[in-house]
This record gives C-alpha cells, structure tokens and sequence, in this order.
C-alpha cells in the first residue's frame, strides 16, 4: 500500500542516514568539531545554509570571513562600542600625592630638606619663599625655584660646594608639592574645581573630574588656559600610543577644558585594535585608520560603510586602496580574509602509523594524500578508507529532513474510505509523528564512499577538515536486522548469506529472505546482494511489509526504531 511504501522509503533514508547510506554515501554518529568557526560577515555573506550549488566556495576555498585575534577569541561581532582611550579613565580618582614626578619643577610653598655633612654640618626642612629661595644655616640661600624635582640633589651640591670645595656631602630631597586648585571643565563627566598637588600631571586632574566623557568629549582635543589663553593643546592619542604628554607644570587657578568630540570611526573585524578612533579633524585617512587599527596579517580587505549627502554609502576594498580611502564621522571600516587558502588541513583516524594531521596544497586528491600516510599492513583494511566530510553532513542533514517532510504530508493528508480506517490511519499518524521526532534528532556524520569493490581510491579533491578514515581489519561479520539473535559471526570463505543467518538463529517471522542488504567497512550499501559478505561487513536483514492492518504498521514502526538504534549502537 502507499502508505507502507513511504514508511519503507523513510526507513532506508534513516538508516542510510544512521549508518546504512546510498551506493555512495554513508552516515552514522556525528563528527565532533575539529575546529572554532570564524564569523563570517553579514553584510556579504548571509547566514545560510550550507549546500551543493553552483558559486558556493568549497571549504578548501574559503571564503570572506571576519576572524579576530587569538588572544580575544570571545571579542562580539559588529561595530566596537568602545572609543579609543577610554580605559585610561576607568581606575578612580587619585589623592593629592606626598611625592612628585621627577620632571615638576620647584615653587613657593614646597617643602624640602637638605641636610650637609663632612668639614661643615647644617640641616633645614622648610619651604621655598616666594622668591624661589630656601635658607641653609653656614651656606646662605640655595636658588630652587624652577628646579626640576629629579635635579634637585645634583642643584643642592652644585650651590653648596661653590661655598666649600673640600669634601662634603649633601642630601636633599623633595618633602611636598604644594596644593592647588584646577578648574577642570568642557566635556567631562563632574566638571568644576579640583584640589591636587602641584606636581601632577593633566590626567591626575580628568581623572578627578571623572574623566572624559566617551560619548561627548574629545581625547584630542583638550586645551589648557592659564590667565585667560591658551598654554598648550594636549592630544591623549601620542601618549597612549607613544607614552608621550607635554611637559607641563600646573599651577593654581589653571583651567582644563576638554572640546567636544570629533567624528570617530569604527574598526572591527581581523584587527588587533577594535575600537571607535577619533577624527584629529573632519576625516581620516585610511592610511592612519590602518596604523591605529593594526590589521591582522591575515586582513586582505575591508568593508567599508557610512552615510555621504544624507544616503548609504559603502565600498569594498583591498588594504592597498583603503590606505587611500578619506573616511568621514561614524564610517565602519571591517577588515576581513577574502583569500583562498593556499594548504588544506586534513585528520586522519584509525590504523595508522604517524601523524593524524597533514597539510597539502589545496589541490591535493585522497590518492596523493594516501601515498604519504603510512599504515600496517597486517591491522588496517585499505580497501574500507572513507571519508568525513562537514559539508556532505549538512546536505544529508537537509535531505533527511525533507524526506521526514514527505512522510509527514502523505501520512496527514491520506484520506480514509471508512470510520474504521480512519480510525486506525489516526492511531498509525500518531506513532509516526513520534517516530518523525526521533528521526530529525538523528546526526549524519558526512561520511562519503571513496574505495570501490577492487579497493581501489577515487581521486577525490581533499577539503579543508576533511577526515580520512582508515578502518581496522575485522575477521568477523555482523549479522542484523531481522534474525532471531543477531551478532558478529566468524567470517569463513564461501561461506553464503543464508549460513549466516543460520549462525544468527535463522530469520524472524518478519525476517525477508529476498531482502538482504550488504554494508561494506567503507559505508558502501550493496542491495540484493550475489555473493557472501566480505571480512568486517554487516549483513542486514530486511523486513517484509504485510497487509493493510494497524498491527502491522505499528509492528513496522517499532522495527524502524529497532533498526535505527540497532544501526547507531553497531557503528
């Protein structure tokens, strides 16, 4: 009956998918991953399905995919929310300091003590007067005013040993800067006035003015007045990439101002540094974005998209031509791979000798690859290698859904002649759609047949990841399906199918002489079979289907559940 003929079709599609594939194709448990993907990019390359169609590259060929750094290997994809320079204001604020940085230079009201001993000994701890002067007793007044804190010993020694130039020695040190108050205001996140040491640098004061604000301010533009104009404009950018600020003392009653933000740019993808730039001025060049951004060696093009005269804009280009890009406020430069890989990389497992990853060129068939992978002669079975393909996974994935699909219509739309059929076509729907559920669970493994019945390789292309399968030699025959006990029997020449299902405990009431199915080591399926198995094949028997009858259809799901169990525990 129809009905019982798509039960069958879907079982075979199952089973082939489980373990038991068509003459060229086998599937069973799935692969583990061998390898994180790279996120491919959006605005290029929809997220689709993988599938055989003409124009989709080939694993071994690549594609343009967006892949960051090893170090950061959780980094989100998209556009960087972060601008550049932001993280030097996320510690919190400093205390005034005891101790100066070595390049502030010396004013009233600082304290130092200087102590002098040998042929003649005084000692002072005070402050600098007002005419930059500090008094020592026996030596007079030591000018200290504008003296850097780092050359403060080697100007103490140099005034003291103009008065006595025998032997002395001197020891002088910086005690504290005095205080003073800085107005620190424009884009920043608590402007007002805020008290620190003299000897602090234009950062100490941002950070007290809770730094500048990301979204607002500008880390290049920030400008600092003292008696109403201008004494220098600091750009953070040389400092965070060089360690470079101007040198600069701040006095009391100078005033910070941080300018708004300029246009920023964003970079993202295979860089080293994903982050939002700020424009020094209306545009970048795509030679400074490349040098702030540190594309990753692996970069070869880039997507660039932003708005010009009020309308989407975008490019796509090589790092070369990007160099050469004017890049305006908000642009989103991605760096990307957009090469073909010249290597393929490719497992092997099972009997072998050696190493279990090789690299060849791309355009290396199995046959060559074969050549270099030793094995033992007495413990692998040649003639069974096959194949794991990621990409044939993912086709068998699709075609066992559809088949599933198939199943389901023909049997939800079946129409009934009689309440009795119908009923029995309502409790038979019922244990389908169970048995549907299981099968979309089912994993394919990709495996692809490469050996034919002389044991003789197909020269098929290697892709990036394949897994080449080398089966040990079995001296046994697994025995399946519909036999009374089924199990492994001891393979012996000319030995015929019906002896092995002899040695299985003979065929089940359902079991179908007439219909045998050979699975060979390699996963090729051999149907009606001529002659005996080989060493390490799997002979399954198939069922027979009877009349129409909701005991046999219920009997016919329960052997679709048995043999795709049965076919997942064997492999």
């Amino acid at each position: 009956m129809p009905s019982s003929r798509a039960l069958l079709s879907a079982a075979l599609v199952l089973l082939a998918a489980s373990g038991a594939p068509a003459r060229t194709q086998n599937l069973s448990a799935p692969v583990p991953a061998l390898m994180g993907q790279p996120q491919q990019v959006p605005q290029l390359l929809p997220d689709s399905n993988i599938v055989n169609r003409a124009g989709t590259a080939t694993e071994a060929e690549a594609g343009a995919i967006a892949e960051g750094p090893l170090a950061d290997p959780l980094r989100p994809e998209g556009p960087s929310r972060t601008v550049f320079g932001s993280a030097l204001f996320t510690r919190g604020a400093p205390t005034p300091s005891e101790s100066a940085n070595p390049n502030y230079r010396l004013g009233p009201g600082d304290r130092v003590s200087v102590r002098v001993w040998g042929p003649v000994e005084s000692e002072v701890v005070g402050a600098i007067d007002p005419e930059g002067n500090l008094f020592l007793p026996s030596i007079g007044p030591l000018r200290l005013g504008g003296v850097r804190a780092g050359d403060l010993q080697r100007t103490v020694e140099g005034e003291v040993r103009r008065v006595y130039t025998q032997q002395v020695q001197v020891y002088a040190v910086l005690l504290s800067a005095s205080q003073i108050g800085v107005y620190v205001t424009g884009f920043v996140k608590t402007p007002g006035r805020h008290m620190g040491s003299g000897s602090e640098t234009v950062l100490d004061f941002l950070l007290r003015a809770g730094g500048v604000d990301p979204v607002r301010g500008s880390y290049r533009n920030i400008v600092v007045n003292r008696g109403g104009r201008a004494v220098v404009r600091i750009d953070l950018y040389p400092f965070l990439l060089r360690g470079q600020l101007p040198k600069l003392t701040l006095q009391d009653g100078d005033t910070i101002v941080v300018g708004k933000q300029g246009a920023t740019i964003s970079a993202d993808g295979a860089v080293r540094n994903n982050f939002l730039f700020e424009v020094d001025g209306r545009a970048m060049s795509g030679s400074e974005l490349v040098d702030l951004a540190g594309p990753l060696p692996s970069a070869t093009n880039a997507v660039i998209r932003g708005t010009r005269s009020g309308q989407p804009w975008s490019r796509y280009v090589d790092v070369a031509q990007l160099r050469k890009q004017s890049l305006l406020d908000q642009d989103v430069v991605t760096f990307i791979t957009d090469a073909p890989a010249p290597t393929v990389r490719v497992f092997v497992e099972g009997s072998r000798i050696g190493p279990s990853v090789l690299v060849a060129d791309r355009d290396i068939t199995l046959c060559q690859v074969l050549d270099h992978v030793a094995v033992d002669p007495a413990l692998a079975d040649t003639r069974s290698v096959y194949l794991l393909r990621k990409r044939i996974a993912a086709q068998q994935r699709r075609a066992i859904n559809e088949a599933l699909d198939r199943l389901e219509r023909q049997l939800f739309t079946a129409t009934s002649a009689t309440t009795g059929v119908a009923e029995i076509r309502s409790q038979e729907a019922q244990l389908v759609s169970n048995y549907i559920q299981r099968g979309r669970r089912i994993q394919p493994e990709g495996r692809l047949v490469v050996m034919d019945n002389g044991g003789r390789c197909s020269p098929v292309r290697l892709e990036d990841g394949d897994t080449i399968v080398i089966p040990e030699r079995s001296d046994t025959v697994l025995v399946a399906g519909e036999v009374i006990a089924p199990q492994a029997v001891l393979w012996q020449p000319k030995m015929t199918i019906d002896q092995y299902v002899e040695k299985a405990g003979g065929y089940t009431q359902r079991g179908d002489s007439g219909g045998v199915m050979i699975r060979r080591a390699s996963g090729q399926i051999i149907l009606d079979p001529r002659e005996g198995p080989r060493p390490g094949d799997e002979l399954i028997i198939l069922p027979q289907l009877g009349a129409k009858s909701f005991q046999i259809t219920r009997d016919l799901l329960q052997l679709i559940y048995q043999s795709a169990l049965s076919v997942r525990i064997f492999q």
